[in-house]
């Protein structure tokens, strides 16, 4: 089997939602002081590919540790919205067909070409009534490769809806956001593939970053 790196590095200064905490990672020990290497770490629990717990959105909602461990792996579907305009919602008829329980669906919008420039805000998006359709189907394990499911604000603007985040949380499930790759996945079609998803383990967080891969069968 393939694997195939679905996450983007963790890097000093990296493209963070509006608002979140900067990214700092630069040597606190050195092999040359210190004699051995060791990094300090400034992120906030939502940078660079990472997963939502349901407590992201809600405090009465499972926290990231409170969350069965399958409920970040599994066979992955992919839902190809490539070619969407900036800021697009992303209706309920694009869904792949066999949605089902234990299902990863994996939304590829194409924007994390985009990644690190001021045109990765402007991604599409799901529309709540696909959220909704998500949900029906039985998944509880969304991904996409973009910076939100939901509209990011555009620069000076305050106008934030998380809709499709209260759906898909509302129900129990995760959102993995800034996912990376996707088209590799699309590039190999009638290929069983299998995505994991496993964040840090911090304690009762809403969320953590995570290495996002996938195997695709032969």
């Amino acid at each position: 089997m393939r694997l195939v790196d679905l996450s983007v590095p963790i890097t000093t200064g990296m493209q963070v939602y509006p608002g979140d905490p900067e990214v700092e990672a630069v040597p606190a020990l050195t092999v040359a002081e210190e004699g051995v290497n060791v990094l300090r770490l400034h992120l906030g629990s939502q940078s660079g590919t990472h997963v939502d717990a349901p407590f992201h959105i809600d405090d009465s909602l499972p926290r990231l540790d409170e969350l069965p461990l399958a409920r970040f792996t599994g066979p992955a579907a992919l839902m190809d919205v490539r070619g969407l305009p900036p800021r697009a919602p992303i209706g309920p008829g694009a869904l792949p067909a066999g949605l089902g329980p234990g299902t990863v669906l994996l939304v590829a919008t194409g924007w994390s070409r985009h990644w690190g420039t001021g045109r990765y805000l402007d991604h599409p998006y799901l529309a709540p009534a696909t959220a909704e359709a998500i949900v029906a189907a039985g998944v509880r394990t969304v991904g996409i490769d973009a910076l939100s499911v939901d509209p990011t604000p555009a620069p000076g603007s305050d106008d934030v809806t998380l809709a499709a985040h209260r759906v898909l949380c509302g129900a129990g499930a995760v959102i993995a956001e800034n996912l990376t790759n996707l088209d590799a996945l699309l590039e190999a079609p009638g290929r069983a593939i299998e995505a994991s998803l496993f964040p840090i383990r911090l304690a009762g967080a809403d969320g953590a970053p995570v290495r996002a891969v996938a195997r695709v069968g032969p």
